[in-house]
């Protein structure tokens, strides 16, 4: 009976050891991801040095707090930061207001160089709403995820997520998956980042942002930040 009690306790102990094990090594996998996050209203403070503002993009009050708005025309931030370098997986996050009286092409949020590599999240506005256009480009390789009927209202706040699990690239609109294509696409290494335009100055983006988060894993949408 003794024998028989041992025999019992030592099963439990090596089915729950494993266990045990896997869990903390799940634990410190999850530590190693990176996260960028900007509230864009607190760029000036945090990125003093490294921040430099076309225009007068203004401050706004929205439901999620204090947003940094642009004019369309004129209003965009450059930050020398480079948050995708190196990065074979990447989720690119943001909180953000595309508004009525835009141009047609807009990019919010471009990474990497002005020309080559790079990644730029677009939007194409027009009178019956907006729709997504997210592109990435290294070396020779590019793809762009784009359809012109996936339309949303302006004047509406919006998550989106851009998404790279090793080559895999998708993107979602308020958690929900609209556009995805495959990509043998080398790590970017090299850049800077501007919210409101295109690095060279075009492209300008009619609307608010809010937040940026930037996390060095491809993110399911679970775990995506609140909205």
């Amino acid at each position: 009976m003794y024998k028989a009690s041992l025999c019992i306790a030592f099963s439990i102990i090596a089915v729950i050891i494993p266990n045990h094990i896997i869990m903390k090594q799940k634990s410190k996998e999850e530590s190693k991801t990176a996260i960028t996050e900007w509230i864009v209203s607190s760029l000036k403070e945090k990125m003093q040095g490294k921040i430099k503002v076309s225009g007068k993009p203004g401050t706004v009050k929205c439901k999620y707090g204090e947003a940094v708005s642009f004019n369309g025309s004129s209003d965009g931030i450059f930050l020398e930061s480079m948050p995708l370098a190196g990065l074979e997986q990447f989720t690119i996050e943001l909180i953000f207001e595309p508004q009525s009286g835009g141009n047609f092409e807009q990019r919010f949020f471009h990474c990497g160089e002005v020309q080559s590599d790079r990644v730029l999240l677009e939007l194409r506005a027009t009178p019956a709403g907006w729709y997504s256009d997210a592109f990435i480009k290294t070396g020779d390789d590019q793809l762009a995820l784009i359809d012109p009927n996936l339309l949303h209202p302006l004047d509406t706040w919006y998550h989106l997520a851009y998404i790279n699990d090793n080559g895999k690239f998708s993107v979602y609109v308020n958690g929900r998956k609209e556009l995805e294509g495959l990509l043998k696409a080398a790590p970017l290494k090299s850049g800077n980042t501007s919210l409101g335009m295109r690095q060279n100055e075009v492209s300008w983006f009619k609307g608010a942002i809010y937040k940026v988060r930037i996390s060095s894993k491809a993110l399911n949408p679970a775990d995506f930040m609140p909205y």
